[in-house]
């Protein structure tokens, strides 16, 4: 990763802790909280567009009487979630552009404080509490509801890159997998490990769990628990707690923060094991207390304890397809598609299986692509958004596509002839 730019917000001489940091789904607005309890609104360049206050639970209590413990933008981007320590939850409805009135569309009083919150692409907001509870709360009922208790402080929770299921890290090293929806490939819920320190720095990367904290040591589960990899630190004088994590909306790699540093873990299937990338150093930053990956992968953004905010590109390679659309590898998996006409809305491509994109191209008068993996095909509607990924042996390229229907694409292969509609995942189906 590489500095991008120094988002706007001004350092101060000492601590002025940045609390919380959130993108939005569709990648165009980013949301960060400052210790003075205001939340300034950027686009993805890092240029502030907006800014609101939040408010405390009860006016007569002022406006010094909590800590804003979590950020979370809703699946449509249209809201946003405010966790506090004052025992609620604020939802402000912030409109799709910029500069609209903010709004509270729900609160979500608790009887103990909010230490952590997410909201899932599939779900309700899920919020970790003092009192050890992980709750779920739902914006269209307007009712919150405990999801299980535990008798240990809610430090960390990190939610799974398919938004169905997540992970609560508490301050007696038990980290608790949890689904709230149904998935297809989920793994056993309940407790999944016991670290050895509070897990303040937790993710849930693909089929494995990360956790970090203050022993200065980054130990990797695997699905049942066990111990898959580890990275000792404990030697190393010049690093510190690692207090924050994210993982990338693939789900490849991790993004661990501690003292002016940020070190990035990622998954590399060939050697099927993880691996640490050079970590990015940046001195005076000190203590990294929030970090937020954008949706489509391309950038990074961290926080720092003296209200510094950076932005970071994580961009594995770029090329440009016949001069006319860019294309950004932000992961082993997952391509940014973007027209190079001025003004132009890109698309995200990613394998919902994890699978390293091989080839990517753009086809039907340049409004269709098609992508290969190992062991799927990608086909995708540029126009209208919709992305399929179906199961398809190698065949050594020797297909033939037709984009004459504007709802379903025709792979012609070996005297086979599919189906497959724009959006759906299934083949709709095949003739001989």
């Amino acid at each position: 990763m590489e500095v991008l730019v120094n988002v706007g917000i001004a350092v101060e001489d000492g601590a002025a802790k940045i609390c919380a940091i959130a993108w939005a789904p569709n990648n165009v607005k980013l949301a960060v909280c400052t210790s003075d309890r205001v939340i300034s609104l950027f686009d993805d360049s890092g240029e502030k567009k907006d800014k609101f206050s939040t408010k405390p639970v009860d006016p007569k209590y002022g406006k010094r009487s909590y800590i804003v413990k979590g950020l979370a933008f809703s699946p449509d981007s249209s809201k946003l979630a405010v966790g506090q320590s004052d025992n609620i939850i604020f939802v402000y409805k912030i409109g799709e552009e910029w500069g609209e009135k903010k709004v509270i569309c729900n609160k979500f009083v608790q009887r103990s404080a909010v230490t952590c919150l997410v909201w899932l692409s599939e779900g309700p907001i899920v919020f970790g509490q003092a009192d050890g509870k992980v709750r779920a709360a739902s914006h269209k009922t307007n009712k919150s509801q405990t999801l299980y208790a535990t008798e240990s402080y809610v430090v960390a929770l990190a939610a799974n890159s398919r938004g169905t299921g997540f992970l609560s890290g508490h301050a007696d090293g038990t980290i608790v997998r949890y689904y709230v929806t149904e998935d297809g490939s989920a793994e056993t819920q309940g407790r999944v490990a016991t670290h050895p320190v509070p897990p303040f720095a937790l993710a849930w990367p693909l089929g494995h769990v990360l956790a970090a904290g203050c022993d200065k040591r980054v130990v990797v589960y695997g699905k049942d628990g066990h111990v898959s990899q580890q990275f000792d630190y404990s030697r190393d004088d010049t690093e510190k707690d690692m207090g924050v994590a994210c993982c990338s909306p693939s789900g490849q790699a991790v993004a661990v923060g501690s003292f002016d540093r940020v070190r990035v873990f990622s998954w590399s299937p060939r050697k099927a094991l993880w691996e640490e990338s050079r970590p990015v150093e940046i001195r005076h930053l000190y203590s990294i207390t929030a970090l937020g990956w954008k949706k489509d992968g391309s950038r990074v953004a961290c926080g720092s304890l003296c209200g510094a905010v950076q932005l970071f590109e994580s961009v594995l390679k770029r090329s440009v397809w016949k001069g006319k659309f860019e294309l950004t590898y932000v992961g082993p998996s997952q391509v940014l598609v973007k027209p190079l006409a001025p003004g132009s809305r890109g698309v995200s491509l990613k394998s919902q299986y994890g699978y390293e994109i091989e080839d990517v191209r753009i086809m039907g008068q340049d409004s269709f692509l098609v992508a290969r993996t190992s062991e799927t095909l990608l086909l995708g509607d540029l126009n209208r958004n919709l992305l399929s990924e179906v199961t398809w042996p190698h065949s050594g390229n020797n297909e033939k596509f037709y984009f004459d229907n504007p709802t379903v694409c025709l792979v012609f292969n070996a005297g086979e002839l599919s189906l497959v509609e724009y959006g759906d995942n299934d083949i709709l189906g095949s003739v001989r």
